[in-house]
């Protein structure tokens, strides 16, 4: 089960002023589930995004890619699960377009203003019909109080979904910002399979918007790893509508603009958490924080090799203080100069090595003590620097396997 995750509520997922969610059951992959959702914007609506850094990004990255682009004015986003039309070569991307201009029908738009967005199995011929014959019941359900629907139809093996709202006042005006999220595995920067969606009805110039997605992203989605497995189908989009009374914010100098970038990262970093939390088979949140580098490269190459390490994630899992392996990754991560002499290794509060070897001070049931609990902190200082970084993973379990192998079946 998730770890410390509450369900979200329907009640606490605020409506962005201009945003319309539309929900249906396709069948896509399996039947009585809802697996399809278009978000149709209204005009002058300004989109902004970040995507997988995936080589092999799927047909659907790079068709919304290529809309973004044009800047036409986006009207409306497609998200079907249950199939990440990647792998597809060609036909994918043809098949990716043959959505959009299907959506752009219904909506009397153009093709070019439609993002497309898969996720599901991989190297899958996208089955476009069923994709097109489920558009008009989306676009019939279309309701601005829906996210807490649209939250569960871009789910795939999660066991929970991933929803919230902020407000915050500038200049007198309340703010909305909601966003929901999907991801449980293959989460692995860059961008850590996930799908996020963010929305505010503040107005945002659109290299801010593209700024504070960016960065947003960067607090986030990219310090969080479950598998080590970067996605196909990774992205991040970050909406505002506009419409609001409060003046379009043109200048990131400015104290409305760190308003809004602090809500749409704490928004964020909330859904990349609870992606974590929900990770396949986690029974253990593990904060792992990297403190005293010379970079936050160098913080988060280090965290990174304690994050994803299968033999410390294993060790989490089985609550066994074999803490070795913790100083094993660090001593792999490829600092090539670094002096692990200086530095200090904590579980939660209790100082668990230094001097290059265990702390004098350190005792095993205290270890035992912090590995039993279910949120769990690694703390490195590398006495070399000023430079940190903050990273969230999780324990691997036996139900990790388990999920992974019947995947497809």
């Amino acid at each position: 089960m998730p770890v410390n995750l509450t369900p979200p509520l329907a009640a606490q997922l605020l409506p962005v002023a201009g945003v319309f969610l539309g929900i249906t059951e396709a069948n896509i992959k399996r039947e009585n589930r809802k697996d399809l959702l278009v978000m149709q914007l209204c005009e002058g609506a300004r989109v902004a995004g970040v995507f997988t850094q995936n080589r092999f990004c799927a047909a659907p990255v790079i068709v919304a890619r290529e809309h973004l682009s044009k800047a036409v004015g986006i009207r409306a986003l497609v998200v079907n699960t249950g199939n990440a039309n990647a792998g597809t070569g060609e036909q994918g991307l043809q098949d990716a377009r043959t959505t959009c201009a299907a959506l752009a029908g219904l909506l009397d738009c153009r093709a070019a203003q439609i993002l497309p967005f898969s996720t599901g199995v991989i190297m899958e011929p996208l089955p476009v019909g069923k994709i097109a014959a489920g558009l008009p019941g989306c676009v019939t359900n279309m309701r601005v109080d829906n996210w807490f629907d649209a939250a569960h139809a871009i789910m795939t093996t999660d066991i929970v979904a991933k929803a919230v709202s902020k407000q915050v006042m500038i200049g007198g005006v309340n703010i909305t910002v909601t966003g929901i999220a999907k991801g449980s595995g293959m989460i692995h920067p860059n961008m850590a399979t996930m799908l996020g969606y963010i929305a505010t009805d503040a107005g945002i110039a659109q290299p801010l918007l593209q700024q504070i997605v960016s960065e947003a992203a960067n607090r986030s989605f990219n310090c969080i790893t479950v598998d080590g497995d970067t996605s196909t189908n990774d992205a991040l989009m970050l909406i505002a509508t506009g419409q609001t009374a409060l003046p379009e914010v043109r200048d990131s100098a400015g104290g409305d603009f760190a308003i809004l970038q602090a809500a749409v990262t704490e928004v964020a970093i909330y859904l990349a958490q609870a992606i974590v939390r929900d990770g396949e088979g986690a029974t253990k949140f593990i904060t792992v924080k990297i403190e005293g580098g010379k970079s936050e490269a160098e913080c988060k190459q280090i965290g990174y090799a304690i994050a994803r390490s299968p033999l410390v994630k294993t060790a989490f899992f089985a609550s066994d203080p074999n803490l070795g392996r913790i100083l094993a990754a660090i001593g792999y991560a490829g600092v090539d100069d670094l002096d692990v002499a200086a530095l200090k290794l904590y579980l939660d509060d209790v100082l668990v090595a230094e001097n290059g070897g265990r702390a004098a001070s350190y005792r095993e049931e205290n270890g035992q003590r912090v590995m039993q609990q279910s949120d769990i902190t690694i703390r490195v200082v590398l006495n070399r620097g000023a430079a940190k970084a903050q990273l969230w993973t999780c324990d691997f379990s036996y139900d990790y396997v388990k999920i992974n192998a019947s995947y497809r079946s």
